[in-house]
């Protein structure tokens, strides 16, 4: 059950820093000067910064990936969910080979693995849908 509520945590927090909602208003172009010392533009995710930890440069490197290549909304509820979705999974699936590579805890590594096979098999799930509704999906991760 701990698993299950750290993964719906992190689909969560990870649906929160989407730059694509639906009816948010643009940021005013000030607020994008606005940085903290680390370079975090109050998200919680910026380039990495001296210091980081190469797994916190892992992390935040998945997450402005992830940003940076978020498919433009189409109005299509259904497909809007998919190609939103599959960029959430290829961050979460980079996220885990980063606690892979770095973690320590067993249950965390355990936790890690079971995210990149619950998610690769869903982005060929996803990928499929989008094939069959003539949608192109992106490109892989």
């Amino acid at each position: 059950m701990k698993r299950i509520s750290l993964v719906l945590a992190a689909c969560a927090l990870s649906a929160a820093c989407s730059p694509h909602q639906a009816e948010a208003p643009a940021a005013a172009p000030e607020a994008a000067a606005r940085t903290d010392a680390h370079g975090d533009m109050g998200g919680g995710m910026a380039a990495a910064a001296p210091g980081d930890s190469v797994a916190t440069q892992g992390y935040k490197s998945s997450m402005t990936t992830m940003m940076a290549q978020m498919p433009a909304f189409t109005g299509d509820a259904d497909i809007d969910f998919m190609k939103q979705m599959r960029g959430h999974h290829v961050a979460a699936i980079s996220m885990a080979r980063v606690e892979l590579a770095q973690g320590k805890d067993a249950e965390a590594r355990g936790l890690a693995q079971e995210v990149i096979t619950a998610q690769e098999r869903e982005i060929t799930l996803i990928d499929a849908w989008l094939t069959q509704k003539g949608a192109a999906a992106a490109p892989a991760a």
